[in-house]
């Protein structure tokens, strides 16, 4: 049995959130929650809020122990990406890709 939460359409890059992501794989709940409290990156409060979501249906919607849970997986993949333009010298323009991401996470209970 698996609790998950996804966010949509996050306003962040994928590889600023994975290297928070890699830092709670396979970590208990708990563990998972302080670690992303007390990291001073700016995809720790959207993944904490996730975290906290994920715990919540996993408690609500299938009766699971919150004190038994750990982050099975957790995953981030790339959504659309915004393209805009910043004006250069000469009349040249230069484009800036706005990337956003799609980030999973899926909680289960430890056996036995």
């Amino acid at each position: 049995m698996e609790a998950r939460a996804k966010l949509s359409y996050a306003r962040i890059a994928p590889r600023k959130v994975s290297v928070v992501l890699d830092l709670i794989r396979n970590q208990p709940l708990d563990k998972a929650l302080a670690i992303l409290q007390y990291t001073p990156k700016a995809a720790s409060e959207l993944l904490y809020k996730l975290v906290k979501s994920a715990a919540a249906n996993a408690e609500n919607n299938f009766n699971m122990d919150k004190n038994q849970l750990y982050v099975a997986e957790c995953y981030v993949t790339p959504g659309p990406t915004l393209k805009r333009v910043r004006p250069r010298a000469q009349g040249r323009a230069y484009r800036i890709l706005k990337r956003t991401s799609h980030i999973t996470v899926v909680l289960k209970e430890l056996e036995g």
